[in-house]
Parts: structure tokens; C-alpha cells; sequence
């Protein structure tokens, strides 16, 4: 999950477009189509040194918002260095 594939995404956008800028979201869930969730880990040497999850959120099949701790460039907020495994921040974007 980098900046430049966040960048990509703007409001309105098909749930196929999105697919193609960020690729097969790891979580979809038949309860929820509307939300599909991307979590990039990384562990070096068995400790968790980067993590990151984004949530992207669909409103008649077009994108409506980005949740998580990596965001789009084109909002008010920068987007944050991953956070230790036991925090949590969340920014949205709308």
C-alpha cells in the first residue's frame, strides 16, 4: 500500500476502477459490498515492523470514501507512518 496508489483513487470512481489502482481487496464480505478492506503487514525477522489498512467505501457501486492510516494525497491530511501493532488511528476522507 503506497502513497502513489492512494493518490489514484478519487471520489466517484467504479469499484473496478479501484480494483485496478490498488488490486483485489483482501477482505470482501458478502454482508458488506460496499466496503472492501486492504491490510499490507510487513515482518522482519518475526517482528511486525509496518503494517497498514485501508477501507474504501461504495454508494451505488461508486467510490464514496477512504477510512484507514495510509489516505489520498489530495486530502487535508498527510498520510501517517504506520503505527505500532497495538494502535490504531484511523483518518477519513471524504
Amino acid at each position: 500500500m503506497t502513497q502513489e496508489m492512494m493518490s489514484r483513487l478519487k471520489p466517484g470512481m467504479t469499484k473496478s476502477q479501484v480494483r485496478f489502482a490498488l488490486g483485489t481487496p483482501l477482505v470482501s464480505d458478502v454482508f458488506h459490498p460496499d466496503r472492501w478492506d486492504y491490510v499490507y503487514r510487513f515482518q522482519k525477522a518475526g517482528v511486525l515492523t509496518e503494517q497498514h489498512h485501508v477501507t474504501v467505501v461504495f454508494e451505488n457501486d461508486l467510490l464514496k470514501r477512504v477510512e484507514g492510516d495510509v489516505v489520498p494525497a489530495s486530502s487535508d491530511k498527510p498520510a501517517t507512518a504506520a503505527p505500532a501493532a497495538e494502535e490504531k488511528p484511523a483518518a477519513k476522507v471524504e
